[in-house]
């Protein structure tokens, strides 16, 4: 399973910058069957653990070192991973893209993606396997929420991870206990059909909406988790939740306008109408003040619900184009 280290240098965009990336043709190399991605910025603490370990179940470990300014790049090399590098910090949407890419273009049938942070651990990588490989899942996800782990998570992060996979089952077309694991496996078909348009963490999310889109068969198995690790989260948990919960809202807003506006408009309309409500069974003088912000409450949720019915019908149209296209 040992496999060739080479360091490149990568950005994004040009036909030289992916020959350079990628090398000769698949048909000029040996294939190799599975693949473990790990994005990393500044893991060099643990990076090289993770690597030597996940070797031992995949033919190839890939490293994608995303800007690191520590030693995560050398200590990945000598680990025995293949390094990819960002020549700034793009965040893991780009690093999973860039694994995605490698995959896809080295014929890989079976890409792990685990973090380098040491969180995960790498010997629970046939279990996330096993399910892709005998057909019963093109997604494999390993769920903290399955068995006992949950309680090893810190309070905070369980309650901010329960709503980001509420958000996200609402996107999605299947229901999942842990969105947010960044530990998964994708099959040849999911890897073939997955195109990220994400930033930042939101790719996990992004994921599991579009693949179920499309179609895709998507299962959970229990994994472990360490947060004892000893390079902390690099991005404060609150801002990390929020940019996620941010850009889960505008996938449901665009993909469900109706449902979205529709829920403001009707509670504009509900507090509207209670307003009124108010204001008509007061004693003489009727408070006016009550009167005027029910007319721009129901005023506001008219407007919200059209505006649903209208964004509803562009993207119906937009969809049909695009189809016929």
């Amino acid at each position: 399973m040992k496999s060739e280290a080479v360091v490149h240098r990568y950005n994004e965009g040009t036909a030289q910058q992916k020959a350079i990336l990628f090398g000769p043709s698949v048909k000029q190399r040996s294939v190799s069957r599975s693949i473990a991605a790990i994005p990393c910025y500044n893991e060099a603490l643990s990076v090289g653990s993770v690597v030597l370990k996940a070797r031992r179940y995949v033919d190839e470990v890939l490293v994608i070192d995303d800007g690191s300014t520590d030693d995560t790049r050398a200590i990945a090399h000598e680990a025995g991973a293949v390094v990819i590098t960002h020549q700034k910090n793009a965040g893991k949407g780009a690093a999973v893209k860039t694994a995605l890419e490698y995959a896809r273009v080295r014929g890989f049938e079976y890409l792990v993606l685990l973090d380098g942070d040491g969180q995960h651990d790498p010997d629970e990588i046939p279990r996330l396997l096993t399910p892709v490989k005998e057909g019963n899942a093109d997604m494999v996800i390993g769920s903290r929420f399955l068995d006992n782990t949950r309680s090893t998570i810190p309070f905070y992060r369980r309650i901010g991870q329960q709503v980001l996979t509420t958000m996200t089952n609402m996107d999605s077309s299947i229901k999942t206990t842990d969105s947010q694991s960044g530990f998964r496996v994708l099959g040849r078909s999911a890897i073939q059909r997955f195109t990220l348009d994400s930033e930042g963490y939101s790719v996990e999310s992004d994921m599991i909406s579009t693949l179920s889109e499309n179609g895709a068969k998507i299962y959970e198995v229990p994994i472990s988790v360490n947060y004892d690790v000893p390079n902390k989260h690099k991005k404060h948990p609150v801002t990390h939740g929020f940019g996620v919960l941010n850009t889960i809202i505008r996938n449901i807003s665009f993909k469900h306008p109706v449902m979205t506006f529709g829920s403001f408009g009707g509670a504009f309309l509900f507090l509207g109408s209670a307003s009124w409500y108010v204001a008509a069974t007061a004693p003489l003088p009727q408070p006016i003040g009550h009167s005027m912000v029910g007319l721009l409450f129901i005023t506001g949720g008219l407007l919200l619900l059209s505006l649903g019915v209208i964004i509803s019908y562009l993207a119906y149209m937009f969809k049909g184009r695009e189809t016929r296209g």
